[in-house]
């Protein structure tokens, strides 16, 4: 069975899930990332980014080793206090073993992907989780990923919205609290699939040019996270300072202080 504060913050994850405002996660990717976050007062939830964690590491997207994406998450959950949803890919070979790891390190929450498995595949992957999690006595916060819209390729975006829901209805029937759809950006995608899920379900990531964090909560959206787009902006900003170290070789006179 689980350590008794973790399943309080499990339980503190499913409260934000289903509070009537969005919950926003702002990934991240190390335990300073992790600490940086933590410190605001509008943070609430800690979210990993897998890819973001990959690249620390030297890694592809979907191709860093399972201990290494646990090492990566147990650095964040040891850094802070706050609940810790975990970005673990596609939940790798025993999805429910990987589970039952990740609430060993203090993780509550996790997106998984279905990659566009076979549909009875992707539902029993689901199941397994959720199964172990219970077996754990934690309220764990699945937020399953489907990629029908993401990985849809040419597939008009009607039949993706449509394969989305039923993947996400089964999903929901399987134990997950949430669904994650990668791809929903605008108003014509995001509505029908709150109509398909219900209120409350739908879990997106805001890309760049998707609609606000407002726009989203007003047509139903549980959840709104960042991905990447967090580390890319980091880095751009230190390639940035980098030239005008290069140029000036003098560090910004506003740079915070050292705490």
């Amino acid at each position: 069975m689980a350590h008794e504060k973790t399943a309080e913050l499990a339980q503190q994850l499913k409260a934000l899930h289903e509070a009537p405002e969005i919950l926003r996660v702002v990934n991240v990717w190390d335990a300073i990332s992790a600490k940086t976050v933590a410190a605001l007062s509008e943070t609430k939830a800690i979210a990993t980014a897998g890819h973001s964690i990959a690249a620390t590491y030297g890694y592809e997207d979907g191709g860093m080793p399972l201990d290494t994406a646990l090492a990566g998450v147990k650095v964040i959950a040891d850094a802070v206090d706050l609940p810790v949803t975990a970005d673990l890919d596609d939940g790798y070979e025993d999805p429910a073993e990987t589970i039952r790891r990740a609430i060993a390190l203090g993780v509550v929450g996790a997106n998984v992907e279905d990659r566009l498995r076979p549909f009875g595949e992707a539902v029993a992957r689901v199941k397994a989780i959720t199964s172990a999690a219970e077996a754990e006595g934690v309220a764990f916060q699945l937020n399953a990923r489907t990629d029908a819209i993401a990985k849809a390729g040419d597939r008009p975006i009607q039949e993706s919205i449509e394969d989305a829901i039923a993947r996400g209805r089964a999903f929901l029937d399987a134990g997950a609290a949430l669904v994650f759809v990668p791809g929903a950006l605008s108003r014509e995608v995001v509505e029908p699939l709150v109509e398909g899920l219900g209120r409350g379900k739908l879990s997106v990531i805001g890309a760049p040019g998707a609609l606000s964090a407002g726009e989203m909560q007003e047509l139903g959206v549980a959840r709104i996270s960042y991905g990447p787009f967090t580390q890319r902006v980091a880095l751009h900003a230190l390639q940035e300072l980098a030239v005008d170290l290069y140029g000036t070789g003098v560090v910004p006179s506003d740079t915070p202080a050292l705490n």
